[in-house]
């Protein structure tokens, strides 16, 4: 294997890590608030409605990971 693909590997590694726990916590959270119907947002997520949003998250690292492609690729060819 190459450099590169060991590279991606890691990287996505340490993203499914950090998902898996993410994910851990968030359903930790919401078992906690189970009886509760109608709970009040956190303040951090109130003001950052977008950069706590797991979808919009993981299309910005989306696209992160395309910029460095598209650099790598520019730099070797």
């Amino acid at each position: 294997m190459s450099e590169f693909i060991v590279v991606l590997i890691l990287i996505s590694v340490v993203i499914i890590g950090f998902s898996l726990a993410y994910t851990f916590i968030i359903a930790k959270n919401q078992r906690l608030l189970k009886g509760e119907l109608d709970s009040s947002i956190d303040q951090k997520v109130q003001s950052h409605p977008y950069i706590r949003n797991p979808v919009f998250l993981s299309f910005l690292i989306l696209a992160l990971v395309f910029i460095l492609f598209i650099a790598y690729y520019s730099f070797k060819y």
